[in-house]
């Protein structure tokens, strides 16, 4: 299989985990482990801070993106996000619950696959600042396969919705 142009996973959490402590610790020490299954980090976004979606009294999230390159499949790749997401802390319970670390395989390159196992590129990225924002930072004519819009774009789109107003640069 080739190797696409742009892999991106998106990162966050807004309740601590036991090992590592505050969400933005926890998705740094996951993003350490990530060499040693294959995944070679290429570009990371700035950090950002955004109220959960929906609206809860949850916590606020911790958020970044980074693009990756790596020779695994898709499949292969969600698979060990899911892993690292365990070892790391996650705890799947009710939907939207809050949780000490998400990984979201958000993009892989131009692929579009919509089994019901593994959405790409991700169903709701359009709608979601605390993903866009993070994807402009790495690059914002970054192309959503589907649609054809840039990031840039889609954050203009947000804006006018108001949405963005949820999500800030915290570093």
């Amino acid at each position: 299989m080739p190797m696409p142009s742009s892999i991106l996973i998106g990162l966050g959490a807004n309740i601590p985990s036991e090992e590592y402590g505050p969400p933005k610790k926890t998705l740094e020490a996951a993003l350490n482990s990530f060499v040693r299954v294959g995944i070679q980090i290429k570009n990371q976004s700035r950090w950002y801070s955004s109220l959960p979606m929906p609206k809860s009294d949850q916590p606020s999230y911790m958020n970044s993106v980074v693009e990756v390159k790596t020779q695994l499949s898709p499949y292969d790749l969600l698979n060990v996000l899911l892993d690292i997401e365990i070892k790391f802390g996650r705890k799947r319970s009710v939907v939207n619950a809050a949780r000490a670390i998400d990984l979201d395989l958000l993009a892989y390159g131009d692929l579009i696959n919509e089994e019901s196992r593994l959405h790409i590129p991700h169903p709701r990225i359009a709608e979601r600042a605390f993903v866009l924002m993070p994807i402009c930072d790495i690059n914002p004519e970054w192309r959503h396969p589907k649609t054809g819009k840039s990031a840039q774009e889609m954050v203009i789109d947000i804006n006018h919705s108001h949405e963005s107003s949820s999500c800030f640069v915290v570093s």
